[in-house]
């Protein structure tokens, strides 16, 4: 190992909800993250007894004022240059989306080179489940920041304005709307019964498509995008990285609801971060979404 590599900025600032039960947010991306080797700045913007799916329970918001100095703090600690890379998801209200960009800048500006990933974590098939000013700041101030962002099929639809009838019209919208990887998880495969994560950037696009797993467990927009995260860190080509990523996840999926889990069970799968065995199907497409030969 070199002094380079060594003194490289390793650390991840991980920023969005924080559960007591459950593998969601931050519980899902810290874990995910240390596991593979990266120190993590978990910032909560949110606390919860469990995930919003469960049914009600106390939701515990900093104000804006205390999550203002907190963030602040941050952007001024001494070992700021450590961070390599940002990974935003839920936001508590609205207001914290100033905060986070304004954190991500002073990041980028102490090392141009860190990635920041946005998973603007808005909503699904049944609509937004975050207030629709909170679901524009996002939208508005993080994803024009971003290096990477991951939303899933629904919010990508939401970003856009408009439905998207299928793979083509997930490409378009894709490199309209997105950095310069979008990584759209919950896309339609090519055949029935797949679902995939679908990859695209301006001169590609790359489907990942597994068997679907009905009444899946919460949490796995927060844990593809935090291994995804850490597959480009640790230099994994974009087509290695969705791979890796898409075989991990669903390998954890489908063990949790092999279990009957209710919740991804990441501390009993934890093998499935580093080396998982699912095989997935790989597939180049056009922009109509058609497959390449």
């Amino acid at each position: 190992m070199t002094p380079e590599t060594i003194a490289a900025p390793r650390a991840v600032i991980v920023i969005s909800s924080h559960v007591a039960r459950g593998s969601v947010g931050n519980r899902a991306a810290v874990f995910a993250l240390e596991t593979l080797g990266y120190p993590v700045w978990a910032v909560p913007t949110v606390i919860l007894p469990w995930h919003t799916g469960h049914g009600p329970s106390t939701r515990i918001v900093p104000s804006p004022e205390q999550f203002s100095a907190f963030t602040r703090d941050l952007e001024q600690a001494a070992w700021l240059g450590e961070v390599g890379a940002v990974l935003s998801g839920y936001l508590g209200n609205a207001e914290q989306a100033a905060d986070v960009a304004s954190l991500v800048r002073s990041v980028k500006a102490q090392n141009p080179k860190a990635l920041y990933v946005c998973d603007p974590v808005m909503g699904d098939k049944e609509g937004l489940y975050v207030p629709e000013t909170t679901a524009a700041a996002m939208r508005d101030l993080l994803i024009p920041l971003a290096d990477v962002s991951t939303p899933n099929r629904y919010e990508l639809e939401w970003i856009a304005g408009h439905k998207l009838r299928g793979l083509a019209d997930i490409i378009s919208a894709a490199r309209k709307l997105g950095p310069a990887r979008m990584l759209v998880t919950s896309s339609p495969g090519r055949s029935l019964g797949e679902i995939g994560n679908l990859l695209v950037t301006k001169n590609d696009a790359l489907l990942a498509e597994h068997r679907q797993i009905s009444g899946p467990p919460s949490g796995m927009g927060d844990l593809t995008s935090s291994v995804f995260l850490a597959r480009l860190l640790a230099g994994n080509t974009d087509e290695q990285a969705l791979r890796t990523t898409t075989a991990t996840v669903y390998e954890v999926l489908a063990r949790a609801a092999e279990r009957g889990g209710d919740e991804l069970q990441l501390e009993t799968d934890a093998v499935s971060l580093s080396r998982p065995a699912a095989a997935v199907e790989m597939r180049r497409l056009t922009n109509e979404g058609e497959r390449l030969a």
